[in-house]
C-alpha cells in the first residue's frame, strides 16, 4: 500500500465522514487541473490558428514582389510589460496544471490530519493553504521560466512557436536533463517526494497555522522543484505549448513520485534522454 495511503489511526466511526472529507480534496484538486489544463489548451489552440494564418498569409504573399520566405512563419510577440504578463501567466498555468497532480498524496495526508483536529476542536488550517505554499514555489519558477524564455528569444534558440531553433540546442538540454536524472541531487529530492510521511516528520510535522502550513507546503515544493526543474526545461525543446509533451513530462512525474520503482523510471528516463540528445545532435 503506498505511504500516503496507509492510516493514520485505527477505524473509527469518523472513518466514512474521513473518506468523504478525501473525495472532496480529490475532487477540488482534480478541478483545479482540468482548469489548467483547458487554458493551455485554449492557448494552444490559439498558437495553432495563428499559425495556420501565418502560413497561408506567407504562401498568397510569396507571389508578390519583395516578398521572402519568412513571412511563412509567425513572428515573435514583442516584449511588452502585458506581452511579459501573458507569458508569466501561461507559464503559471502551466505548472499549476503539471504539478497539481503530484503533490495530490502530501494534501491527503495533510486533509485527514486537518479533519482529526478539527474532531478535536482544535485549531487547524485547512490543507488549502498546504497547496498554496507549495504552488508558490511553482510560480515563482513560472517567473524564472518566463524570463528564460526571453533571454532564449533574443538568442535565436527558440522559433516563434516556441520550439528549440537547432538540433545542438535541444540535444545540449536533452544531454543536461539525463546527467541530472543521475546526480546525488536529483536522488536526495525526489526521495522527500516519495515519502510524504518522512518528509514531514523530518521538517517538525504537519502545522495548526497558516504561516507554518504555506512554509511547509513552500519546502515540499522546493524538493519537488529541486527534483524536476530540468525535466521543466525540456519543454523549450519539443515546445513549451506542446500539449503532448507537457503531458508526457507530467505523467513522468507524477510516476517517478508515486510508481513502485520510480526511482528506477527516473534514471530509465535520464537514460533516454542521454541517447535522444546524442542522437540530436549527432543528426544536427
Amino acid at each position: 500500500m503506498p505511504e500516503w495511503n496507509r492510516p493514520l489511526m485505527a477505524a473509527t466511526p469518523l472513518a466514512s465522514l474521513l473518506k468523504r472529507d478525501r473525495i472532496i480534496v480529490v475532487a477540488s484538486l482534480a478541478i483545479i487541473t482540468l482548469l489548467a489544463w483547458f487554458y493551455l489548451w485554449t492557448l494552444a489552440s490559439q498558437m495553432n490558428g495563428s499559425d495556420s494564418h501565418s502560413v497561408q498569409s506567407g504562401s498568397s504573399m510569396q507571389d508578390m514582389p519583395g516578398m521572402a520566405m519568412p513571412a511563412m512563419m509567425p513572428g515573435f510577440s514583442r516584449w511588452t510589460l502585458s506581452h511579459a504578463a501573458s507569458q508569466f501567466a501561461m507559464w503559471a498555468v502551466m505548472m499549476v496544471g503539471m504539478m497539481t497532480p503530484s503533490v495530490a498524496p502530501v494534501v491527503l495526508i495533510y486533509a485527514r490530519v486537518a479533519d482529526q483536529a478539527a474532531r478535536q476542536e482544535k485549531e487547524f488550517a485547512p490543507p488549502m493553504w498546504f497547496l498554496i505554499g507549495y504552488l508558490l514555489v511553482w510560480t515563482l519558477f513560472a517567473l524564472l521560466a518566463t524570463a528564460t524564455q526571453w533571454g532564449l528569444e533574443r538568442a535565436a534558440l527558440l522559433t516563434p512557436m516556441l520550439v528549440g531553433a537547432n538540433h545542438y540546442f535541444g540535444g545540449g538540454l536533452l544531454l543536461l536533463a539525463g546527467l541530472y536524472q543521475w546526480s546525488p541531487l536529483k536522488e536526495v529530492c525526489l526521495v522527500h517526494c516519495r515519502s510524504p510521511i518522512a518528509f514531514v516528520q523530518a521538517h517538525g510535522g504537519f502545522k495548526a497555522g497558516i504561516r507554518g502550513s504555506i512554509l511547509l507546503g513552500a519546502r515540499h515544493g522546493a524538493y519537488c522543484l529541486g527534483c524536476c526543474w530540468m525535466l521543466m526545461a525540456l519543454l523549450f525543446v519539443a515546445g513549451v505549448m506542446n500539449l503532448a509533451w507537457i503531458a508526457a513530462i507530467m505523467v513522468l512525474v507524477l510516476l517517478e513520485k508515486i510508481a513502485p520503482y520510480g526511482r528506477w523510471i527516473a534514471k530509465l528516463a535520464g537514460g533516454g534522454a542521454l541517447v535522444a540528445g546524442a542522437w540530436m545532435i549527432a543528426a544536427g
